[in-house]
């Protein structure tokens, strides 16, 4: 599997041959200045809430690549009327079989609107299994207990946390949640975009470190094998 960062939540993962996009924000983030976004290309994009710095181009690249969108409900509805039919509901607890491999909605402790306001149904995470091994991207939350239960019955190679703390978790919960999925590979996510979310990231490794786990803070337009 390939990772790569488009920078804050934004990120793809290739897996089976086909490439998942998730959490689409780039174009209003002067972080990724860099990256092009016409040269993004995903099979499917994957939105775990509905709030600006996490759909901000989601029905730009959605045109652009074809891909089919995974999301809750309420954000299904939404796209539908900006004219994206290609797209596929979910709820937290669901789970569904693609063609890359399976998708099931985890819960996650946040708030979820769309940019005008509206409601845009519950924020959530994905737990993903495939041939290729398993990975969790937990979205925007705080730390929960009900990540014990990812740890309990399912198997996660690598882990995508939010570590800018003030919006989400930070390091310090971070930590825990990853003793609580019991994984040992963690990506950060969700830090450095904004001033409430800058995080000091030798000190972030090194906390990681003293409990035993490895903590990649990815450098945007970064790609990374992981699970070899």
């Amino acid at each position: 599997m390939k990772f790569t960062y488009y920078g804050h939540s934004c990120f793809a993962i290739e897996v089976q041959g086909k490439t998942l996009l998730f959490d689409p924000f780039i174009t209003p983030n002067p972080l990724a200045s860099a990256v092009e976004i016409d040269k993004i290309k995903a099979d499917y994009i994957l939105v775990s809430h509905g709030h600006e710095d996490h759909i901000a181009d989601l029905v730009l690249l959605a045109k652009n690549t074809g891909a089919k969108v995974i999301s809750n409900y309420e954000i299904y509805v939404w796209l539908t009327k900006q004219g994206i039919e290609k797209a596929h509901p979910m709820n937290t607890g669901g789970k569904w079989n693609f063609d890359f491999g399976t998708v099931e909605c985890t819960i996650a402790q946040h708030s979820s609107s769309f940019p005008d306001g509206s409601y845009a149904g519950n924020p959530m995470g994905f737990h993903i299994s495939s041939a290729e091994g398993n990975f969790y991207y937990s979205g925007d939350t705080a730390l929960t207990l009900d990540m014990k239960l990812i740890g309990d019955y399912k198997k996660t190679d690598y882990a995508l946390l939010p570590v800018g703390d003030n919006f989400t978790m930070g390091i310090d919960d971070a930590v825990i949640a990853a003793e609580f999925i019991k994984c040992n590979n963690i990506i950060g996510v969700h830090f450095d975009t904004f001033g409430f979310i800058k995080i000091d990231h030798t000190t972030a490794k090194q906390k990681f470190k003293k409990a035993g786990k490895d903590l990649t803070l990815p450098v945007i337009g970064e790609s990374i094998n992981i699970n070899e």
